[in-house]
């Protein structure tokens, strides 16, 4: 039994490191270091046999299209997770326009299949850019561009973390707020996404929520889903739930191969890169031949794990 991959919750290597991801397939292994220990280095093998699951995450699949081929070929199973959210500049400055996005949810759909891409509409931000009708209108056009493309979408509310308000703060004008502490608001906004994810065929579920929203025809989510990668790869495996998550998170284990302050997204919620400046500098510094993605905190004497 081998292991599930994430690639990746903490950046998005499909859009901005994919070269050096392919890399590493073809050297067979790739090393990371412990985000809260730099010193702690840790092998990853990327090997057929030694791999169950790819999982990827990302906003931009489109540097990985002239390498699906190669992947497709490998003897294990692989699925994506596309976040299109549309929302305005001020709060994601360099994502792909909504048109583009669609297009390369499209395009990876009909190369891999709708039951191996999965939208995420994902973090629900409430603000006076991003109002209740904002996210109905958005997520209606979404749906209804992505009906056949996908048979899944997945939210998470926006989770506050210092962090992320402090970049939150810095944008100018916005007003944003907690729609966890809006009971009304998020009653009509869960009511209005599971009418129109069910007009267009999609199953809704939650991302790490603990709220029960059976009555909305809400399902709890599993992003790293050993009932799907069961499904696509026709196997019987069973793995374990990963205690490293949050308690309602559904996940089984996996191993994570990305790093923190690392994606050029820009944006302004999230809790993966929340440095823009470093995001930026990491980037620049990036070596596609490196068995690390990043250099960044290296040390001459190592601890291996």
């Amino acid at each position: 039994m081998g292991q599930i991959v994430s690639i990746s919750r903490r950046t998005d290597i499909a859009a901005f490191y994919s070269d050096w991801f392919i890399n590493r397939v073809h050297a067979g292994f790739v090393k990371t270091r412990n985000p809260f220990n730099p010193n702690q280095v840790r092998d990853i093998s990327l090997r057929p046999e030694d791999v169950d699951c790819f999982v990827f995450w990302t906003r931009n699949p489109a540097p990985l299209f002239p390498h699906l081929d190669m992947l497709e070929k490998r003897p294990f199973a692989s699925y994506f997770h596309m976040t299109i959210t549309g929302y305005p500049r001020e709060i994601e400055n360099s994502t792909l326009s909504l048109e583009q996005a669609i297009n390369h949810f499209k395009t990876l759909s009909q190369k891999v299949g709708p039951d191996r891409v999965i939208w995420r509409y994902d973090p629900i931000l409430l603000s006076n850019v991003t109002p209740i009708q904002y996210h109905i209108d958005t997520f209606d056009k979404i749906a209804h561009a992505l009906q056949g493309h996908t048979h899944t979408v997945m939210f998470a509310l926006t989770d506050f973390y210092a962090k992320t308000e402090r970049n939150l703060k810095k944008v100018n004008a916005l007003v944003y707020q907690d729609i966890a502490q809006k009971e009304d608001d998020l009653n009509r906004l869960l009511a209005a996404l599971s009418t129109i994810a069910r007009s267009c065929g999609l199953s809704l579920k939650s991302c790490a929520q603990e709220q029960d929203w059976r009555t909305f025809s809400i399902e709890h989510g599993k992003c790293i889903d050993d009932d799907l990668i069961r499904k696509i790869s026709k196997t019987d495996q069973h793995w374990r739930k990963d205690k490293g998550q949050r308690k309602a998170c559904g996940c089984v284990q996996s191993v994570d191969i990305g790093a923190y302050n690392s994606c050029l997204h820009g944006c302004q919620y999230c809790y993966a890169t929340y440095n823009n400046a470093q995001a930026k500098d990491a980037y620049r510094q990036h070596d596609p031949q490196s068995p690390f993605l990043l250099e960044r905190g290296a040390t001459k004497n190592v601890k291996q794990s």
